[in-house]
C-alpha cells in the first residue's frame, strides 16, 4: 500500500519513519526539505506539492501544526482535493478544531474525498518509538481499513465516534493535563512556601488519590527545573486556545482552561514559549516569589 505522508515535523517525521519501518512504501511532502531528505534516504519518494502526493496515493496522511495548515495542504493551491481521485482519504493526524475538522471533511467529500480525525497524544518521544495514542472519528468501517495502518505508528487506537471525534477526545486530553499541570505547580509551590521538602511530600501523595501520570512526569521535572520540551507550552496554548474556539461554538463554559492558557501565555511572553509545559511552574514561582528547583 502506498501512503501519502504530509508533514515532517517533530511528530511527523518519526511517525513517518515508523511506516517505512513497517514496510509501507511513502510518498511524502514537506516545506523542510533536510526533513524530506531523511525519508527519502529511508527509501520513501519526494512529491514536490500535497496535490502531487495525493496524484500518487490513495491514502493520505498529514500531521501539521493547526487548522489552517490542514485547510491549506487539503484544499488550498496545490492541496490534496487539486491532484486526488473520488474515493482518495485522508487522515488527520495533527491536532486541531474539531469544529474545522468537520468543516473541512465537508468540502473534501463533495469531491468525493473521505476525512477522517485521527489525533495523537504522546508527543514526540512516543513519535519516534511508536507508541502514541491515537483517537479516531470518522467512518467506523474506514476505521477498522485502517486500524493496522494507524498501530504501525501507535500503542493504541481508539475509535471515538463520527468525524471531528478524535479532535474532541485530543482536546479533551489536553485540558486535562493542561489543569493537572498547574495543580501539580500549585501544590508543590504550596509545599515550599511552607517549609516542606517538596520531594518528600511528593513521594507522600504519588500512592494515593491525587497519583497520576502527570503528576509522575511533571513533578520531577519541576523540581530539577528540566524544562527540555517534550511537548512545547507555545503547543499547549495552540491546543487550548481550540478548545475555547469549540467550547465557545457549542456555549460551554471551560473556566479553569481559560485561566491555565493565560497563565501559559504569560510565560509564552516571559520568553518561555519553547519551554516543556512542566514549565508552568514557573509561573507560579514568580507569583510567589519562590523556587520549588531542588538545589
Amino acid at each position: 500500500m502506498k501512503i501519502g505522508f504530509i508533514g515532517l515535523g517533530i511528530m511527523g517525521c518519526p511517525m513517518s519513519k515508523n511506516l517505512v519501518k513497517a514496510g509501507y512504501e511513502l510518498v511524502v511532502f514537506d516545506f523542510n526539505k533536510e526533513k524530506v531528505a531523511e525519508l527519502v534516504a529511508l527509501g520513501a519518494e519526494e512529491a514536490e506539492s500535497s496535490a502531487k502526493v495525493a496524484e500518487k496515493c490513495d491514502v493520505i496522511i498529514t500531521m501539521l501544526p493547526n487548522s489552517p495548515h490542514v485547510r491549506s495542504a487539503c484544499l488550498g493551491a496545490g492541496g490534496v482535493a487539486e491532484g486526488a481521485k473520488p474515493g482518495t482519504i485522508v487522515i488527520d493526524m495533527s491536532s486541531i478544531d474539531p469544529v474545522e475538522s468537520k468543516s473541512i471533511g465537508a468540502a473534501l467529500a463533495e469531491k468525493g474525498i473521505e476525512l477522517m480525525d485521527a489525533p495523537v497524544s504522546g508527543g514526540e518521544p512516543k513519535a519516534i518509538d511508536g507508541t502514541l495514542s491515537v483517537m479516531v472519528g470518522g467512518n467506523k468501517e474506514s476505521f477498522d481499513k485502517y486500524y493496522d495502518l494507524l498501530m504501525a505508528m501507535a500503542g493504541s487506537v481508539v475509535y471515538v465516534g463520527p468525524l471531528g471525534s478524535g479532535n474532541v477526545a485530543k482536546l479533551a486530553n489536553q485540558v486535562i493535563v493542561a489543569l493537572n499541570i498547574a495543580a501539580v505547580s500549585e501544590a508543590l509551590t504550596l509545599a515550599v512556601k511552607n517549609g516542606a521538602d517538596p520531594e518528600l511530600v511528593y513521594q507522600a501523595i504519588r500512592g494515593g488519590l491525587a497519583g497520576s501520570t502527570v503528576l509522575d512526569a511533571k513533578a520531577p521535572m519541576m523540581m530539577a527545573h528540566n524544562f527540555k520540551p517534550g511537548f512545547r507550552i507555545e503547543l499547549h496554548i495552540k491546543d487550548l486556545n481550540n478548545a475555547l474556539n469549540a467550547a465557545h461554538a457549542t456555549d460551554t463554559s471551560l473556566p479553569l482552561t481559560a485561566s491555565v492558557m493565560e497563565m501559559m501565555q504569560a510565560l509564552k511572553n516571559d520568553g518561555c514559549g519553547v519551554n516543556d509545559h512542566s514549565a508552568l511552574v514557573k509561573y507560579y514561582e514568580k507569583i510567589s516569589n519562590t523556587s520549588v528547583e531542588k538545589k
